[in-house]
């Protein structure tokens, strides 16, 4: 039997919201890292980006997940910003 990847207890609306800017924001990390040219760097940062979001899942104040989220958007950004003058 598969196991479920909801919650054991019901999110309130506002933590279903804070979850789904998390998934957000690591798909989006995932994305760019995808765009990385080099093989062991792409590898070094997915794996990076992976150990962050797991060492932080059981985070629940709210003022530190807001925090995370946008430390990690400002990192994406940066990522980002590399990645397009990489390219040019």
């Amino acid at each position: 039997m598969a196991t479920s990847r909801l919650p054991p207890a019901t999110l309130t609306l506002k933590q279903f919201m804070r979850r789904q800017q998390v998934l957000l924001l690591y798909r989006r990390i995932l994305q760019a890292i995808r765009q990385v040219p080099n093989d062991s760097d792409r590898k070094y940062l997915k794996d990076w980006a992976r150990e962050e979001f797991k060492r932080n899942k059981s985070a629940t104040e709210e003022d530190t997940i807001r925090m995370m989220i946008t430390q990690g958007n400002m990192q994406l950004k940066e990522l980002e910003k590399t990645l397009a003058l990489a390219r040019s």
